[in-house]
């Protein structure tokens, strides 16, 4: 056990010091704003302390890192020539922490080495990144008359990230609903709406082999996964959307009205 810690670690301290090598080409190719070196990645490149530690270290500065690149996208409104290498990069930059762990065999749960949280951001950017992609590619006409497979997969692997989020912690109380925080209630929003954009673009075509985790009331890091079905999917979410919104969070002013009409909209061309 100990030899094989200490093998872990070691895996884990070479690829960040290997990522330290790597963090000025990262950062100009993410982040021209970025003046200076990620004060996160500069810690994990210097510390030799337990895996635990260094991922932590090294996944706050991948979302650090990628943070400038995302809101470019969402402002010039993912422009067309460049969006889909730009998008697939960072969903891979994004990926790189989980990756980590599983190619270095390190012995502890994903949930135990990063934290719940960090993990949730992880699947979030990612979820977050991809409802808004294909939020721009669904009011090109053109682009969907030749390319709809695609949005078709961006839906699919977008949903798939926000409800992997829902999913990492078992819920109590008001968080009986899943809800710890505002993007808790965002990701349920957004996943109905690609679940609704799924039916509007892709109904046609047959759903890719892909498989997703669909529970809705927390599942810690075990996810039980089964073909995605974008109606289930999406009035599963926008129901419990609407009734969060509508209840507990009544105070704060959520806006219903968009999710009331996509579940309309379920209701009516499906029965």
């Amino acid at each position: 056990m100990v030899a094989a810690g200490a093998a872990s670690l070691l895996g884990v301290v070479s690829w960040v010091e290997e990522l330290g090598d790597q963090a000025q080409a990262h950062i100009q190719q993410l982040s021209k704003a970025a003046g200076e070196d990620d004060h996160f990645l500069i810690r994990a490149s210097k510390e030799f302390s337990n895996p635990s530690h260094l991922l932590e270290l090294h996944t706050q500065a991948i979302l650090d890192m990628t943070y400038f690149e995302d809101n470019k996208l969402v402002d010039e409104d993912f422009p067309e020539d460049s969006s889909p290498e730009k998008v697939e990069e960072l969903i891979s930059f994004l990926s790189e922490p989980e990756i980590l762990v599983k190619e270095n065999n390190v012995n502890s749960e994903s949930c135990d080495l990063f934290g719940d949280e960090l993990l949730e951001c992880l699947s979030w950017r990612r979820g977050a990144l991809l409802s808004m992609y294909c939020h721009s590619l669904t009011k090109r006409r053109e682009w969907l008359s030749r390319k709809s497979n695609f949005l078709q997969k961006y839906l699919v692997d977008g949903i798939s990230y926000l409800l992997q989020m829902l999913n990492y912690r078992c819920p109590i109380q008001l968080l009986s609903a899943g809800i710890f925080s505002d993007i808790h209630v965002l990701a349920m929003m957004y996943s109905g709406e690609m679940c609704y954009w799924g039916l509007m673009h892709c109904a046609y075509q047959q759903l890719e082999s892909c498989e997703v985790d669909t529970g809705v009331s927390g599942a810690g890091c075990t996810l039980h996964k089964e073909p995605l079905d974008f109606r289930e999917v999406g009035e599963k979410f926008l129901k419990k959307y609407v009734f969060v919104c509508e209840g507990t969070l009544k105070e704060q002013e959520w806006n219903t009205t968009n999710a009331k009409q996509i579940l309309n909209y379920f209701q009516h061309c499906y029965n």
